[in-house]
């Protein structure tokens, strides 16, 4: 591949995978603060649920959930800027994204214990996930795993093959 060619590659890569990691960041700030508390407590709004906490003297504690969830995505523009302005190979900027995918579930239980917790104090329920959502995250995270797993034995067969410790054997005719 030429190096334009490259170049193009590792900041499509980037752009999408900015994009992926922000809507994952996203989509577990509203599972966390909207669609959880109103599946945890049916038939309540929002703004019941968050009060009911505050008279209870819990909290959703906005503002860490905010900044828990909003490091991926910080961490993921950083890259698309450092890949506009060097020479990243396409391969390390794949990697990157989907680490930051595959770390996801550990920001979101990072960032949804506390206010898990306040609800359970608050309404006398367990504190973890009623509402479905949490699940696509999971899913994206698997997926993202599986992909590095994927990409890391690609890179060591590419490497054996190039030191010759493996041999194509002819396919059958």
């Amino acid at each position: 591949m030429n190096p334009s060619r490259h170049r193009a590659a590792a900041v499509t890569l980037a752009a999408t995978g900015c994009l992926v990691v922000c809507g994952y960041a996203l989509l577990a700030l509203v599972q966390i603060l909207w669609l959880n508390p109103l599946a945890a407590v049916p038939g309540a709004e929002i703004d019941q649920i968050w009060e009911d906490m505050a008279a209870a003297n819990e909290s959703m504690q906005t503002p860490m959930v905010v900044f828990v969830m909003a490091l991926g995505p910080l961490l993921a523009v950083g890259l698309l800027v450092a890949v506009l302005f060097t020479r990243i190979p396409p391969t390390v900027v794949a990697v990157v994204y989907l680490l930051l995918l595959a770390l996801g579930p550990i920001a979101y239980f990072a960032a949804s214990f506390g206010p898990g917790m306040g609800l359970a104090d608050t309404y006398g329920i367990g504190g973890a996930d009623y509402s479905p959502w949490a699940r696509p995250l999971y899913a994206i995270s698997v997926l993202a795993l599986a992909a590095l797993v994927g990409i890391g034995i690609v890179s060591v067969v590419r490497r054996l093959r190039r030191s010759g410790s493996v041999r194509h054997s002819p396919s059958p005719a």
